[in-house]
């Protein structure tokens, strides 16, 4: 079956996941910092779900990167 994201999107949800694993944090981890459940998370990184634009910059703020990393990969994550 293909993908209905673009390639930039599923890269996108590449550096995500990779960027919460490399923090060593787990979806419950990231969940409970954004008063959200755990499906929320596991929801976006599936790309079950988009994103809103605060909620991504919520995302980059506790991942500690900027909204361009997320979204290009351009500069280093902190």
């Amino acid at each position: 079956m293909q993908s209905i994201y673009s390639s930039d999107y599923r890269e996108f949800l590449k550096r995500l996941k990779a960027r919460r694993l490399a923090l060593g944090k787990t979806q419950v981890d990231i969940a409970k910092a954004l008063g959200k459940p755990q499906s929320f998370v596991s929801k976006i990184e599936h790309g079950e779900r988009r994103l809103d634009p605060l909620e991504l910059r919520a995302l980059a703020r506790l991942y500690r990167v900027s909204v361009d990393w997320l979204l290009e990969g351009r500069g280093k994550p902190k």
